[in-house]
């Protein structure tokens, strides 16, 4: 019988040892040391803007850019790009900016740091925004 417990008692320590490990991973890419801080984090091809993504874009930049680099390219120490795979609509939904916008999020696919809420910003403000970063990640191949 404490045999058995004892392999329970090591099963679970392996599992919280692999869940430890999978918490502190490193695996997201450091910058090259070339790079310079608040430098772009990828390269985005920009499409011609149409729609509501024209007034998604305006919003954006002046809501988003400051953090999310011009075009969602992301800024080098400060925050993410929009326009990556990790953003596409299967895993992150248009529903996900809203509570980011909202409620802020706390870092979980990036080094950042947590996002805080963005002040000021109504549902339909996003909408728009999120028009623009699905119309940039169409163009980038991010379906």
């Amino acid at each position: 019988m404490n045999r058995n417990y004892l392999m329970i008692g090591a099963c679970a320590a392996a599992a919280l040892a692999a869940f430890a490990i999978y918490q502190s991973d490193d695996s997201q890419p450091a910058a090259p040391a070339s790079v310079a801080a608040n430098a772009a984090m990828v390269s985005v091809q920009v499409p011609p803007i149409e729609g509501n993504a024209q007034i998604g874009k305006r919003i954006f930049d002046t809501a988003c850019a400051a953090c999310h680099g011009a075009n969602a390219a992301g800024t080098v120490g400060v925050a993410p790009p929009l326009v990556h795979v990790i953003y596409e609509p299967n895993h992150h939904a248009d529903e996900s900016f809203q509570r980011a916008v909202t409620n802020g999020v706390r870092s979980h696919h990036w080094r950042f740091g947590d996002m805080p809420p963005v002040a000021g910003l109504t549902r339909g403000d996003v909408t728009m925004i999120v028009a623009y970063i699905r119309q940039l990640q169409r163009a980038n191949g991010i379906h």
